[in-house]
């Protein structure tokens, strides 16, 4: 397993779509996810610090969790089939709970805990961005990285779901 941190949610054009963008915690690759406009706006409200005048859907299952007296250990992104990521919340009693990448992000944000990634579904999902240049794994000038993501955001501009296909 490999723990992955949010970098954060984009909308791609032309499509419109929102997508999370997942990048290993130890490595260059990033793991793009295509999701739902409700799961976008759960993962960018936590991620700006926004509050919403009422709990969202993933709010409340958060303090369901507590109020029956559970803590969420982990949050794991499992596989990936047909272009759909498939994840699970993993309770401090070995409990797990078949879910959705987007809702088990959103609600490990919230939590907050870490979340994991099967190495099989970096491996086939998987891109990596950054190009190593100064031989420490950091790019050299902040020229440079600007660079880099502009590169990784024609990239995104220019896939599709389907081509994370096998």
């Amino acid at each position: 397993m490999l723990e992955v941190e949010v970098v954060g949610v984009r909308i791609e054009l032309p499509s419109n779509q929102p997508l999370v963008l997942l990048k290993e915690r130890d490595g260059e690759r990033h793991l793009p996810i295509w999701i739902g406009a409700h799961e976008a706006s759960a993962i960018a409200f936590v991620q700006q610090g926004i509050t919403p005048p009422r709990p969202m859907t993933h709010d409340l299952l958060v303090n369901v969790i507590a109020a029956v007296g559970q803590k969420l250990t982990e949050v794991r992104i499992v596989t990936v089939q047909d272009t759909v990521f498939h994840a699970c919340l993993v309770f401090e009693n070995g409990v797990s709970v078949e879910s959705r990448a987007s809702d088990a992000i959103a609600i490990a944000l919230r939590v907050p805990c870490p979340i994991m990634c099967e190495q099989t579904v970096m491996d086939e999902a998987g891109v990596e961005v950054a190009t190593e240049t100064d031989g420490t794994g950091d790019l050299e000038t902040p020229e440079q990285a600007e660079h880099e993501l502009k590169r990784f955001r024609e990239f995104l501009a220019d896939v599709e779901p389907e081509d994370f296909e096998k």
